[in-house]
């Protein structure tokens, strides 16, 4: 009976024991697991649930089945003309073999390390095989003139046919012949192919930031107002054109205006003249001797107050002044 006794209290314990280290376990939606029996992957675990193993001696380790996102550092490299440009790029990923995952790295921070490693070298390789145009550019927009001027914004002030003429390119920009997106599919592809063998899908590469090297944005800076200052002259220049072109219309008119006024005042004062010499001509032949007093008297009018002092009358101009008659 003390034996009976002593099997079920063992027994027991065992069962307590067995309970207390879990033999259940539960995968979460989101989650999948690997199962590692004494160092040895022995279970792939992908549907979420209650699932069992054995207590002491099997591991169960989780890992995310959602998409995860990595961020990369800007870093700075060579184009293929050897021009350094920064380049920041983030990638999405996700595991897709977690057997295969488990059994290369193990672990999600191993995991972003080597996206690291593997990410930044294809980026490397990619920028150094292409010019820095390929880079930095997605399109040949930028060698459209006409559509450059429009984009200035000048409105119906300025004629863009003008500045165009006038505007003259300080750089002349090569076509491209892949661009930035394309460069970016390239590195996910050449990306693709490394990452298989980890267990991990590489969904996208995503390039966040391409920025000059500070010698190189100076460069682009001189270059930017060298184009901005041409296009200022060319305003002035488009400014001073139809300035003179107001002043010689005004000028023009002017002068017709004036030609025109002294054509009238001229025939005027040819009327206003003939008239005079007609009526003074009628004056003259009915009285000659009050014709010529009158004109005396008018004109001793106008000479006689600005004389300040008259030392004598006996001439010929002052005959009315003292004549008897």
């Amino acid at each position: 009976m003390k034996k009976t006794m002593t099997v079920l209290v063992v027994i027991a314990v065992f069962v307590i024991g067995v309970l207390v280290a879990g033999p259940f376990y539960v995968v979460d939606e989101g989650e999948q697991a690997v199962v590692v029996q004494m160092g040895r992957l022995v279970g792939v675990i992908t549907e979420a649930g209650l699932h069992l193993k054995v207590p002491f001696i099997d591991e169960v380790v989780r890992y995310p089945k959602r998409i995860m996102a990595w961020d990369g550092e800007a870093k700075s490299m060579p184009t293929r003309e050897k021009q350094y440009i920064w380049v920041d790029v983030t990638a999405r990923w996700k595991i897709a073999d977690s057997q295969k995952f488990y059994e290369s790295i193990k672990t999600i921070d191993a995991a972003y390390s080597k996206l690291g490693e593997v990410i930044d070298s294809e980026v490397r390789t990619v920028v150094a095989e292409n010019y820095l145009r390929e880079s930095v550019r997605n399109s040949n927009i930028i060698m459209e003139r006409e559509a450059s001027i429009d984009s200035l914004g000048l409105g119906d002030e300025v004629d863009p046919e003008v500045l165009s003429d006038t505007i003259q390119p300080t750089t002349n920009y090569e076509p491209i012949i892949r661009g930035r997106r394309q460069l970016a599919e390239e590195i996910l592809a050449r990306s693709r192919r490394m990452v298989p063998e980890y267990g991990i899908e590489l969904i996208d590469v995503v390039t966040r930031q391409i920025r000059y090297s500070d010698e190189l944005t100076q460069s682009v800076y001189a270059r930017m107002i060298k184009e901005r200052n041409q296009i200022a002259q060319a305003f002035r220049s488009e400014g001073e054109g139809r300035k003179a072109s107001w002043l010689g219309r005004m000028d023009s008119e002017r002068r017709s205006i004036l030609s025109a006024a002294y054509e009238r005042a001229e025939t005027v004062r040819g009327t206003a003249d003939a008239e005079a010499a007609r009526i003074y001509a009628e004056a003259y032949n009915r009285d000659r001797n009050f014709f010529d007093y009158w004109r005396a008297v008018e004109s001793y009018r106008s000479t006689l107050p600005k004389f300040s002092k008259t030392l004598s009358t006996d001439m010929d101009y002052f005959r009315y002044l003292y004549s008897p008659r």
